[in-house]
């Protein structure tokens, strides 16, 4: 045990130590350097074109800055502005002023006049909460008045017959299309490897394909590569324990890579990159990625609504098609949730569920 003395000796002088006022000034600089490393670049700009909407808006319809904590009236203000719904008369009507909604477009503020998707709303009712909870102001957005008049505006959506847009699937039948259309160009070397990596890793983010790294690639003799994947939701959310983060690239995806890799040249960095004429450049952005795919299913002459999500979508349609078990889907996937899936392995297995043959002899 320690002598008085001893203990003296290790005691910082008085004059050392942080006042409680310095103490939460660091603990906040902390917390907001741990949120800035934590979050996606895509969420950070989503969270940033947020603030700046409300920011504008608020100008536009009260002449007057945006201040937090907000009002709930405010907040209730945004939302009917925002939302569309029938009328006492039949007809579809929303409250945003004309005026202001001319103001917001020309600003560079809203893509085009008119009222928002609710999901849209609901994301910009989220980020100013999470705003007030981040500086421990009484959230507006928490009120039960703002979770109802939200709820009852997705089930009025609902009985209009609005549903949730989803990304066409690529499956193997659009994906064999589409990789007809690439040639033995740089660009179709490019495009043929990015459209096999981000199918037969397992229906990869657009997000993961633009992060796809050469470090974390390792080839296994001739059957073709290991990618791991180390940036994901699922590593982003801080979850490992159930996380399979090696996703086989084998055999046509494999050659495409490496054919790929090859002409361009690439030894280091970035898998997919930018493409000046025979130049090879800086990778591949997350937005690029989507208009690739978007390009190719063009070429290929495919009807629908395709993006990078496409191909996450077609991967797990496909595997259920051809009878793969859902958690083996999901292991390459990095779903955590069955939840999350089970709509796209419930839309390949609905042709070949046998109890829609009940009435077959």
């Amino acid at each position: 045990m320690k002598d008085n003395s001893t203990i003296a000796a290790l005691a910082q002088p008085a004059s050392s130590l942080m006042l409680p006022i310095q103490l939460a000034q660091q603990a906040a600089d902390a917390v907001r350097e741990l949120l800035a490393e934590a979050a996606a670049a895509n969420t950070t700009r989503s969270y940033a074109s947020a603030l700046r909407y409300w920011a504008g808006w608020h100008t536009a319809r009260y002449g007057i800055e945006l201040a937090l904590p907000v009002p709930e009236v405010t907040v209730l203000q945004f939302v009917v502005d925002h939302v569309v719904r029938r009328s006492a008369e039949g007809e579809l009507a929303w409250e945003l002023p004309p005026a202001v909604d001319q103001a917001l477009v020309a600003a560079g503020l809203k893509a085009k006049p008119g009222p928002w998707t609710l999901a849209t709303v609901r994301h910009r009712v989220a980020v100013l909460s999470t705003a007030h909870r981040l500086k421990q102001l009484p959230n507006p957005c928490e009120q039960p008045a703002i979770r109802t008049v939200l709820s009852r505006a997705a089930r009025a959506a609902v009985k209009r017959g609005v549903r949730p847009r989803k990304k066409t699937a690529i499956t193997l039948a659009e994906l064999e299309a589409m990789l007809a259309t690439c040639d033995e160009s740089l660009e179709g070397l490019r495009d043929r490897a990015l459209l096999c990596f981000g199918f037969a890793s397992g229906g990869r983010r657009r997000s993961e394909i633009a992060a796809a790294d050469l470090r974390d690639l390792r080839r296994i003799g001739a059957q073709g590569y290991i990618y791991r994947l180390e940036h994901s939701k699922t590593q982003q959310a801080g979850v490992t324990a159930s996380s399979t983060p090696d996703k086989p690239i084998l055999d046509r995806a494999a050659q495409a890579l490496e054919a790929w890799l090859a002409a361009a040249g690439i030894a280091e960095g970035a898998m997919f990159r930018r493409l000046w004429k025979d130049r090879v450049g800086p990778p591949l952005s997350p937005a690029a990625v989507g208009e690739l795919v978007q390009r190719r299913a063009r070429l290929a002459g495919l009807e629908g609504d395709f993006g990078g999500h496409s191909l996450r979508s077609g991967f797990v349609t496909e595997a259920s098609r051809q009878g793969v078990a859902l958690p083996a889907i999901m292991a390459l996937t990095e779903h955590r949730a069955v939840s999350s899936v089970v709509g796209y392995f419930q839309t390949g297995a609905a042709q070949t569920n046998p109890a829609a043959r009940l009435l077959d002899d």
